[in-house]
């Protein structure tokens, strides 16, 4: 099998089961009777550009990009909920996020794994996150994003 049909049939795989892992993924391939370690299905991966999204189950599973775009950011939306305590606008199109301590990295992490397309990339620290805006966001359009969800979880 060469690695254009080794990668139609990951993005087959991605499609019809939940896969959370590469191990899962490098099974799936195994059992269909493809020859593959998990390194090839990393590469793979990486260069089909899969993503992570929230199943109805609520476990994360491999798709292709651009599927689930909306359950990502509904994704950065529980998180902003579950963790953010304070959103508000920085100089330099920068929006800085307050957190209970510990719990930032936890909520970056959510962010940038969500591919937010305003949003370039996250810095965080014990209880505080930078994120940087892309070039055209304003600061204060992001800010109201993300404390717009806040407000969501407010009784």
């Amino acid at each position: 099998m060469n690695r254009r049909e080794r990668q139609a049939a990951i993005l087959r795989l991605v499609r019809e089961q939940a896969l959370s892992t590469q191990a899962e993924l490098a099974h799936a391939l195994r059992e269909e009777g493809h020859d593959v370690v998990q390194t090839t299905v990393s590469r793979d991966i990486a260069e089909l550009g899969l993503v992570k999204v929230r199943a109805p189950s609520g476990r994360l599973i491999y798709a292709a990009p651009g599927a689930g775009d909306a359950d990502r950011l509904r994704a950065i939306g529980a998180a902003m909920r579950r963790y953010a305590i304070g959103v508000e606008a920085a100089a330099g199109g920068v929006v800085v996020v307050t957190t209970p301590s510990g719990y930032a990295s936890a909520l970056a992490q959510a962010i940038d794994e969500g591919g937010h397309p305003s949003i370039a990339g996250t810095l965080a620290g014990d209880n505080t996150i930078f994120i940087a805006a892309r070039d055209g966001v304003t600061a204060a359009a992001l800010r109201d994003e993300l404390a717009a969800h806040l407000a969501d979880g407010a009784a």
